[in-house]
């Protein structure tokens, strides 16, 4: 990592701990237009060995627990790299280098588990049917299928799918591993 990128990191790990609760609103919109910003932020996220990523993670999950739509989303944008990184780093063995990858991975799923009460979110999907048109296709017109959702659709009976609750998780193993980080 270069110098220069190195600086515009611990600029902006200062920045928000002396900003005004006031100015966050600002803040938060404002910091989607540093693109050099993202990709030091990358490149950061990229080698475990550094000193600035601990403190990146801890930002990144202060960042995603204040509320701020936009901090959310400015947190989420590095969560495909940072499970990429989390992985590499796992399967290398090298658990020490992705201790704070982990806990900011960890945050975010316990989180993302629980609404704003600190209850078990519990979400339901419902599956369209294929009889019926939508903007993504045409219903079919094969004889026995159609009859079978014609005469599902005529009875309102419709699939609705449920995810969770899911339980909290202290760390990352094996066995968990699929479901915290999907």
């Amino acid at each position: 990592m270069f110098t220069s990128e190195k600086g515009v990191v611990e600029e902006w790990l200062s920045e928000f701990k002396t900003l005004p609760e006031a100015s966050l609103p600002n803040y938060a919109t404002n910091l989607k237009d540093k693109s050099s910003l993202v990709s030091s932020l990358y490149k950061v996220i990229q080698e475990p060995q550094s000193e600035l990523l601990e403190p990146v993670c801890h930002q990144l999950f202060e960042f995603y627990r204040s509320g701020e739509e936009q901090l959310l989303r400015f947190t989420l944008q590095f969560l495909p790299e940072l499970i990429w990184c989390y992985l590499a780093v796992s399967a290398s063995r090298n658990v020490h280098s992705s201790g704070c990858i982990e806990a900011l991975l960890l945050g975010v799923y316990n989180l993302e588990i629980v609404d704003k009460q600190g209850h078990s979110k519990v979400l339901s999907f419902t599956i369209p049917s294929l009889s019926k048109p939508s903007v993504y296709h045409e219903p079919s017109s094969i004889g026995s299928m159609a009859l079978t959702e014609s005469a599902l659709s005529q009875h309102g009976l419709s699939k609705v799918v449920y995810s969770g609750p899911h339980p909290q998780r202290e760390m990352l193993t094996a066995q968990n591993r699929y479901a915290v980080e999907t």
